[in-house]
């Protein structure tokens, strides 16, 4: 788990735009971790998180968009049924409101990436840092083979 800087870029919603965009940062040489694409009438919002921040800070001043800045999660997840369901109930269960979260399957080792936009950052981050308690039941069972020595 860690803290990224995740770019709000918005963008008029006409055609060629979007592909500008990345490819002004492909030409660059910077890698996108994540990114969703949401749109309205008027606009479109692409949310990325990337390798370079620096980087990609130069090349949006540079093609003149407008964009922002925020402080994200980013957490390294087993590519498996439920594990942002895990995640989101740890953090319902601390009362931590998540604004908005996204995955890619484009992590190390066949693992996904899931980025959370949530209201109180720093709790998140102890909250999901503790680990998981396992049960007393679940970790005293016996096989059914055991039992019968």
């Amino acid at each position: 788990m860690r803290l990224d800087t995740q770019f709000s870029i918005f963008m008029v919603n006409k055609p060629g735009v979007l592909a500008q965009v990345l490819g002004e940062l492909a030409k660059e040489k910077i890698n996108i971790v994540a990114l969703t694409m949401v749109d309205t009438v008027e606009h479109g919002v692409l949310r990325i998180t990337t390798a370079a921040t620096t980087r990609t800070i130069a090349v949006l001043n540079k093609l003149n968009m407008q964009y922002s800045e925020t402080d994200v999660l980013c957490l390294n997840l087993s590519n498996k049924a439920g594990a942002m369901a895990d995640v989101t109930a740890k953090l319902a269960k601390a009362h931590i409101n998540i604004s908005y979260a996204y995955c890619t399957a484009g992590a190390r080792g066949g693992r996904t990436t899931g980025i959370l936009k949530v209201a109180d950052v720093e709790k998140a981050m102890k909250v999901l840092a503790k680990p998981v308690a396992k049960s007393k039941k679940s970790a005293s069972r016996r096989s059914p083979a055991s039992k019968l020595k």
